[in-house]
């Protein structure tokens, strides 16, 4: 008979996750170093008693918020290319339920997120407990039943022998490129108490082999032929070609072919802004040379991106007769916009057309040079703008963009400053832009940085958000602290949801609930007068070092200053509202009313139907 060991579920799924590799292009690593965790009463006797025994090698994470670690082991995974994770524990009811918006931001970026949240008992007996939700249909759903709809893969173990299927399970989602995000292990807290004779085989030290998927010869030949036919190609680079670590292949396919290139959020960073056929951010958030050549495009080379609606404009941005060539290793993503689908990985087809292509060269002219010049110049006015009541958001970006080493890593997820960022920022080594605009979560990037931190600890990580971010979401700047982690938080403060805002008026409307502001006592509305925070002190108080900063000169001594302390920093950098760039050439789609007794908003509805007009339709 096969030897087994008697272990707790808990302890169980410990040992297992101990002995996890990757292997990638000849090198093996460790797929699990660490753990984050919120200890309660649905966890903390059972996985938190596995953990504190000893016997495994994994680093527990102390936590202060779930939502906010599994953030953390988001940015974690995402920096790491998806080679490495961190599994994340929590008690059940509200526990478990605050990381249901991280489940739906690791699923909508394609990163690996494991969640093992405690749930209520199996056996049923005490019910119902403490912070059980009951249900009026059945006994057999919990609050956990929310994961099933923002994660790849959702089992609840009702049984401890059912981890031996779950796991395996789990860990094939979690390393699959092609099918990867989050997973959810619901935990019943007696079951995670419970033992089982598990066999000793099942904690074995398993490599999961993340092969490069090759383009078939068909799909090479059709690749090659609708790319010989294209006269004007672009190409786009998305973040599946930095999570293939396929950036010299795309660039040498590219130079090779003398196609240019945009990037999406995701893929920026991957090759450097001063690449010469670099035309920068495309899109919503795109500048004006990847947002003027793209509807000149007749074919589109879409690598490794997702097409979501910033990066064309609503299926605006692109001619209506221009065909697109989509390698992806996702089959549901190489379908869209109707393309030809090439499921590959991206260094391995990137690679395949490049040899296929030796002779073929684009007929792009002096336009594709003399656009990235004149967006350039005008990037550069950004950067350098001045304004006498006061520091502008893109000033303050620039200062700190020109201020960053090389392989410092920039982190970011919502509001004003990713379009800012995607137009502006210049991006220098590989993987130093950490943009989360699948989901564009706020509250990403403080929890994010400390993530990319874990990840990188080697570097200087600078976080950028804003004070609507900062309310939202900013408790593990304390794990911060903790862990003696120097994180650089830039807080862009334009006293509330500038973005916003912004689209508020641009559609049309006036601003309404979006600016911190009291209440009037004659009005009973928000328009009193703005609320005055001092977000430096706050972020004192949990042991950062802090600067408030209202000019160029105090931006640029604080960020030297940072440099020498121990600990994390934070910048609260009072910018003036609405101080961010504009669109350049984009559009976006958004639920403007049909029905307003306000001109602009009946202006807004016809420049929305005139632009539907003209998107595609699939």
């Amino acid at each position: 008979m096969a030897s087994t060991v008697r272990l707790t579920m808990a302890q169980a799924l410990v040992r297992f996750l101990d002995n996890q590799y990757v292997e990638m292009d000849g090198v093996e690593s460790r797929f699990v170093n660490n753990l984050f965790g919120v200890f309660g009463h649905g966890c903390v006797v059972g996985v938190g008693q596995a953990l504190s025994q000893g016997g495994h090698s994994i680093r527990f994470l102390q936590g202060k918020n779930e939502q906010n670690m599994a953030l953390a082991a988001v940015a974690f995974a995402k920096q790491k290319n998806r080679r490495e994770i961190i599994p994340c524990v929590s008690s059940i009811g509200p526990g478990a339920m605050n990381m249901v918006t991280a489940a739906g931001c690791a699923t909508a970026n394609r990163i690996p997120l494991l969640l093992l949240p405690g749930d209520t008992f199996a056996c049923r007996q005490p019910d119902p407990v403490l912070q059980q939700a009951e249900f009026f249909d059945g006994f057999g759903r919990t609050v956990t039943d929310a994961f099933r709809g923002v994660c790849h893969y959702f089992d609840r173990l009702e049984r401890p022998e059912q981890l031996l299927s779950a796991a395996i399970h789990a860990m094939r989602v979690l390393t699959d490129p092609a099918d990867t995000g989050a997973v959810c292990l619901a935990l019943p807290q007696d079951v995670e108490g419970e033992a089982y004779d598990y066999p000793e085989a099942f904690f074995r030290r398993r490599v999961w082999h993340l092969d490069r998927r090759p383009m078939t010869q068909g799909q090479l030949e059709r690749a090659a032929a609708l790319l010989r036919s294209a006269r004007r190609p672009l190409a786009i680079l998305g973040g599946g070609v930095r999570y293939s670590e396929a950036g010299e292949a795309f660039a040498r396919l590219c130079e090779q072919c003398g196609i240019p290139f945009c990037e999406t959020q995701a893929g920026k960073g991957t090759l450097s802004w001063e690449h010469p056929l670099n035309l920068g951010g495309v899109g919503v958030t795109g500048g004006r040379a990847a947002n003027a050549l793209a509807p000149q495009a007749d074919v589109v080379l879409a690598v490794g991106t997702r097409l979501t609606d910033f990066t064309t404009c609503s299926k605006w941005l692109f001619a209506p007769d221009a065909r697109f060539l989509s390698l992806n290793i996702c089959p549901f993503d190489a379908v869209k916009y109707d393309g030809e689908p090439i499921v590959c990985d991206a260094r391995a087809g990137l690679e395949a057309l490049a040899a296929a292509l030796r002779d073929y060269r684009a007929g792009w002219d002096e336009r594709m040079a003399q656009a990235r010049r004149s967006w350039l110049a005008e990037a550069d006015a950004y950067y350098a703008q001045t304004a006498p009541q006061g520091l502008s958001q893109t000033r303050a970006l620039g200062e700190i963009n020109r201020f960053l080493q090389k392989d410092d890593i920039a982190v970011g997820s919502a509001g004003s400053l990713p379009g800012d960022m995607q137009r502006l920022w210049r991006a220098g080594e590989s993987g130093t832009y950490h943009m989360e605009y699948g989901f564009s979560n706020m509250g990403y990037e403080i929890n994010g940085a400390l993530g990319v931190k874990l990840a990188c600890p080697e570097r200087e990580v600078y976080a950028f958000f804003g004070d609507g971010t900062y309310l939202m979401a900013h408790s593990e700047l304390l794990t911060c602290v903790q862990e003696g982690l120097r994180v650089h938080f830039c807080l862009f403060d334009n006293s509330g949801w500038g973005c916003i805002e912004n689209l508020q008026n641009n559609q049309g409307n006036d601003t309404f609930g979006t600016v911190f502001r009291r209440r009037d006592p004659v009005s009973g509305a928000l328009e009193g007068e703005v609320l005055a925070v001092d977000y430096a002190q706050n972020a004192a108080a949990y042991g950062l070092k802090t600067y408030t900063i209202h000019t160029v000169e105090q931006l640029r001594q604080a960020l030297a200053d940072a440099l020498t302390q121990p600990l994390p920093v934070l910048y609260d950098i009072k910018v003036l509202p609405g101080s961010m760039t504009p669109g350049f050439d984009g559009w976006w789609r958004v639920g403007v009313a049909e029905v307003s007794t306000q001109p602009r908003v009946q202006a807004a509805w016809k420049d929305m139907d005139a632009h539907v007009r003209h998107t595609r339709k699939f």
